[in-house]
């Protein structure tokens, strides 16, 4: 199906300002939830070809389950994996973005992205409610939400069934739901940190456009040879320039983030069977030679390609996901 039959559906979902915010390491678009009138809790259900793929923020805490679509989420400072059953929450107005693998945009759309999200404005009608004695561990969980978190693999499922549940309810009964989703959610055991810490930067909107073109020209090319040329040119910068800005902006060297990306899709397609060999998988990943990736698989996962493909095919999961 084409993108511009799912324009309305876009458009019903979000009202988009037009200005930007001079906040996280690219271009950041202010989304405004729109608050659906009588509701106080905010449920939205995506079915699209892919997620929206520029980096926002909206003032509203979000709990999103993925049950279809998987690619890379940027979260303040860091850049993770995401999968089809995997429950995140994203902090009150923190940059994000979900961006779906490559194979998502090919047209015809043939792949789905799917999602259950929960928006809770925590300044909003029901911010008074969490100052009550009872809801002590609930604000405490909530506090730390700022930075993003990810559940834990144990988690994931009565996560899920809980927001499955909060979605079938009505009026009361929905907030007493929305309450038992957040006790359950209350525990510290049971998640994981996006980002290291909430990052903030007063760069201008020509400084923002800079990084977020860098960021698609990067995931659109990272099977290439991307040189220091190559993507100072991007940035309209000369090279040790465009070094100091990217490692200023983002705290990592370009060679890191791009390093990221590459053995990200390397893990993916190891854990999807999707190659012929290790050197295969290394060629088409963008690195020139199998002793380079080597290094660079086991200094980011922890493990040699050999060991993280053993583990996988051993406990039906990737290792040091």
């Amino acid at each position: 199906m084409r993108l511009m039959n799912y324009l309305p559906i876009l458009t019903s979902y979000f009202h988009i300002q037009s200005k930007t915010v001079n906040i996280g390491i690219m271009k950041v678009v202010q989304f405004t939830i729109p608050v659906v009138g009588g509701k106080s809790v905010i449920i939205q259900e995506d079915h699209l070809p892919f997620f929206y793929k520029h980096l926002h923020r909206h003032q509203e805490m979000q709990v999103m389950w993925i049950i279809k679509g998987e690619g890379t989420l940027i979260c303040g400072n860091q850049m993770h994996r995401f999968k089809a059953g995997e429950v995140f929450v994203i902090g009150a107005n923190q940059p994000h973005v979900f961006k779906n693998d490559a194979g998502y945009f090919d047209k015809p759309y043939k792949k789905q992205a799917q999602s259950l999200i929960v928006f809770l404005d925590l300044e909003g009608p029901l911010s008074k409610m969490f100052d009550l004695p009872e809801m002590k561990s609930i604000k405490r969980f909530l506090s730390t939400t700022a930075s993003g978190l990810k559940a834990r693999k144990g988690y994931q499922k009565a996560f899920s069934e809980a927001m499955n549940e909060l979605k079938n309810k009505k009026a009361v009964s929905q907030i007493a739901a929305l309450l038992q989703l957040l006790q359950l959610m209350a525990s510290s055991k049971k998640w994981e940190p996006l980002s290291t810490e909430t990052i903030k930067y007063n760069i201008t909107d020509t400084e923002g456009l800079r990084m977020d073109n860098v960021y698609q020209y990067t995931m659109a090319n990272f099977t290439k040879n991307i040189n220091l040329k190559n993507i100072a040119s991007i940035a309209n910068l000369t090279g040790p320039a465009f070094c100091r800005y990217f490692k200023k902006h983002t705290r990592k060297t370009y060679v890191s983030f791009l390093n990221e990306i590459r053995i990200g899709e390397a893990c993916k397609r190891m854990m999807g069977g999707d190659y012929d060999s290790i050197a295969t998988i290394a060629y088409e990943t963008g690195f020139k030679n199998v002793v380079t990736f080597n290094r660079v698989f086991k200094q980011i996962t922890g493990n040699s390609p050999k060991n993280y493909i053993k583990a996988f095919s051993l406990n039906g999961a990737g290792a040091n996901e």
